[in-house]
């Protein structure tokens, strides 16, 4: 259900995805998936699809031809995702909803590799958190609840305190799964394919209302 005006939310914490949640790098990733795609002969629409919230090397063992190794593959995929950030741009409402977060009171949850989040963010114009939770800190990535689990961990929060921001299928899986309120931006899915989640478009009608003494945060929808 798409959340209505004046939806209040309120947590502690809020833990955000990145690709498609806080930073849309649709450009760069279709860029440099595509021609690798192109130079192994296959098809990148074959897979296109089902990349969205995988780790890459989740999605690379998955369509790598039997000839080819996996990771060494990877390394021409991350080597060149480090220099494509042509087209990246926040999410409508990412930058001002960010800046008015205390620092401490939200975390980045990204499939992406540090130093690619790195990348991506500062493209974006948007800051890295305290605490981000990256590929390189998991064994298994989502819909697996171990990186949400983890950023709780280091924030130092229960599930009962943290909301969840994420738009692929395999993100939203992973924030239910670790217990957290969950809600869905259709940034990368159409809305239709969200009926059973709390949905918003994008960010740009989130805003902090208030922020309590202890840090409770309290948003409306617009």
């Amino acid at each position: 259900m798409q959340l209505p005006a004046g939806t209040e939310i309120s947590a502690r914490f809020l833990l955000f995805d990145m690709d498609g949640t806080l930073a849309d790098s649709t450009r760069s990733v279709e860029l440099v998936w595509g021609r690798w795609a192109e130079r192994n002969g296959i098809h990148f629409s074959s897979f296109r699809h089902s990349m969205h919230g995988r780790r890459a090397i989740d999605i690379m063992r998955s369509i790598v031809p039997a000839h080819l190794d996996a990771e060494q593959e990877l390394m021409t995929i991350d080597s060149d995702e480090l220099v494509e950030t042509d087209g990246i741009v926040p999410i409508p409402g990412a930058v001002r909803l960010l800046s008015s977060l205390p620092r401490g009171s939200w975390a980045l949850v990204t499939s992406a590799q540090l130093s690619l989040a790195r990348v991506r963010m500062e493209a974006a114009g948007l800051s890295l958190p305290d605490v981000v939770i990256s590929a390189d800190d998991i064994s298994e990535g989502k819909p697996n609840p171990a990186c949400y689990r983890l950023a709780m961990e280091r924030l130092g929060c229960c599930s009962a305190d943290a909301v969840v921001f994420e738009d692929a299928k395999a993100g939203l899986v992973a924030g239910h799964a670790a217990g957290c309120r969950t809600i869905a931006l259709a940034t990368t899915q159409d809305p239709s394919c969200l009926d059973e989640e709390d949905w918003l478009p994008d960010l740009s009608k989130l805003a902090v209302y208030r922020i309590d003494t202890d840090g409770c945060l309290y948003l409306r929808v617009s």
